[in-house]
């Protein structure tokens, strides 16, 4: 007992203080080698981080919790970030802190709990593959639009083949669906997958490869992020579809591949046209070839009549006929050619004669064709005073005919106010002066009232 009577019947005791309390428990717990270095496991929380690099946070469980502080010497060698709701395992030792008696964990060493050391794992390599141009989009290959052949690499039991089949009878059923058979969870399941990715390059039947399971646990996708796997993709000259897990689960394979489908009927519709969308597209196709044809026929016929026409302008029998005429023309030109000669000719020996005449005949033969000009004078004189005549007359018709006066004969006035001439009711009011235009003078009068008709 830590109470120490000094008498058996207990009348006097001695009472411990609270600080010789705590000492003693701390040596007690600090001093058992059971203590001295424990491995335990929980959930992180309330995880705080000092400025000096020190770790403080609560390990609990579903029953209980336990104060848990790591220096920073050791957390420096922390191969992860520790964070709210990490699972981890922990080696350290049991310690008491006197001031306020409470005890806790000192941490010296903490790795992530199962599915972290895994995922650590993942992301150690993935980013590994990433340096190394794994996951380039320049070097993945373009998925075949219309496959006859698709090849399958699941297991032959689950769900995921026939999903893919059925989906592929829907939309695409000119496309076979061939399994390769593997493992894709547990012991040999990555070399089995590789083996069928190897396998189906060598057989070349397949023009799309679809590698897929159904969703799981990290633990039960991991095949998926092993090298085996990875290299056989990667290597494959056949495009490949991953459809792996559900659609939040990303493995390395996805990054690798070709194409990454979230589900294996997505995989089945990334692999294959829609029957419908081929069957809307064909008929699309034939409206336009029909459009087509038949503007290719009106340019054909088009083409053919300007032919026509072109081979009859270039006929024999229009080539002698434009021969002909031509023939013609050249006849009467050269006609009014010879005509234009002689007459030139005849003048010309008219004059040469004119000057063989003696005085008398050439004096008769100037007044004669004096007298044939003082007649044609007086002939176009008499034609253009007739011109005239029939000019003014006209004039004068049209003179009339815009004489405001003549109008006026009629019973019109012209009507103005202030020097402005009225052609609308809207221009007077009542009461306005007016001046009156007649034919034979002017009147002013007042307006009294107006009325529109």
């Amino acid at each position: 007992m830590i109470a120490l009577e000094n008498q058996v019947n207990g009348s006097n005791r001695q009472y411990l203080t609270v600080s010789a309390l705590t000492k003693y428990i701390k040596a007690k717990l600090e001093g058992d080698r059971h203590l001295l270095s424990i491995y335990i496991k929980g959930e992180i929380s309330n995880f705080k981080r000092h400025s000096r690099g020190h770790l403080y946070f609560t390990l609990k469980d579903e029953e209980a919790q336990l104060s848990a502080i790591m220096f920073n010497r050791d957390a420096e060698r922390l191969s992860f970030s520790p964070k709210e709701g990490d699972h981890v395992l922990i080696q350290g030792r049991i310690s008491l802190y006197e001031p306020s008696g409470t005890y806790s964990i000192q941490v010296s060493q903490m790795t992530l709990d199962g599915i972290g050391e895994l995922y650590l794992k993942y992301e150690a390599l993935k980013k590994d593959l990433e340096e190394k141009g794994y996951f380039r989009m320049e070097r993945k290959r373009p998925i075949p639009p219309f496959p006859k052949v698709i090849g399958v690499i699941t297991s032959p039991t689950g769900a995921v083949i026939q999903d893919i089949i059925n989906t592929v009878m829907r939309r695409y059923p000119l496309a076979e669906v061939h399994l390769y058979p593997a493992l894709v969870q547990g012991i040999g399941s990555a070399e089995s997958v590789r083996q069928q990715i190897l396998y189906a390059n060598t057989l070349k039947t397949a023009d799309i490869l679809i590698v897929g399971r159904g969703g799981g646990s990290i633990e039960d996708l991991w095949s998926f992020n092993e090298m085996p796997v990875i290299d056989a993709i990667y290597t494959s000259s056949i495009p490949i579809i991953t459809a792996i897990g559900h659609e939040t689960d990303f493995t390395l394979s996805d990054f690798v591949s070709d194409l990454r489908a979230p589900t294996p009927t997505a995989a089945a519709e990334l692999a294959t046209p829609n029957m419908i969308d081929l069957k809307q597209r064909i008929s699309d196709n034939l409206d336009q070839m029909t459009y087509r044809l038949m503007q290719l026929f009106e340019v054909r016929k088009t083409e053919l009549i300007y032919l026509d026409q072109r081979l009859e302008r270039f006929a024999p029998q229009e080539k002698l006929k434009v021969l002909h005429e031509q023939l013609q023309r050249s006849h009467n030109e050269l006609k009014r050619n010879i005509i234009y000669i002689l007459e030139m000719k005849r003048v010309a020996v008219n004059r040469f004669k004119d000057g063989m005449k003696s005085p008398l005949e050439r004096l008769i033969t100037y007044q004669n064709t004096q007298n044939q000009l003082n007649i044609r004078l007086k002939h176009a004189i008499q034609g253009v005073l007739e011109k005239k005549i029939n000019r003014f007359e006209l004039n004068r018709a049209k003179l009339e005919t815009l004489n405001p006066l003549s109008v006026m004969d009629k019973g019109f006035a012209l009507i103005t106010k202030d020097s402005r001439v009225i052609t609308t009711l809207n221009d007077l009011n009542v009461h306005d002066d007016v001046e009156l235009r007649l034919k034979d003078g002017l009147a002013h009068a007042k307006i009294t009232s107006k009325k529109e008709i």
